[in-house]
């Protein structure tokens, strides 16, 4: 993904978000104040004290929260 999207997106809202990684990891981003960004790579502060550092190629979506259930039908079937 773009390192400007990235910048844009992680900059815009003070609502929760992921970025998705090419592998299916996700890092949690708490509030757009835990992030710090340079244009080879995204720094992100967790509440463990943890700083994982992402490089912007890796990231594949970005993934707001809360994330949206799949609804389920009265049968137990999911809705399309």
């Amino acid at each position: 993904m773009n390192s400007r999207l990235i910048r844009e997106r992680g900059y815009q809202s003070m609502k929760p978000f992921d970025f998705r990684l090419g592998d299916g990891t996700g890092v949690t981003v708490a509030r757009s104040d835990f992030i710090a960004m340079t244009s080879g790579q995204i720094l992100v502060l967790e509440t463990s004290s943890r700083v994982p550092r992402v490089n912007p190629l890796h990231v594949g979506a970005i993934e707001d929260w809360p994330r949206e259930k799949a609804k389920t039908k009265a049968n137990g079937q999911r809705s399309r």
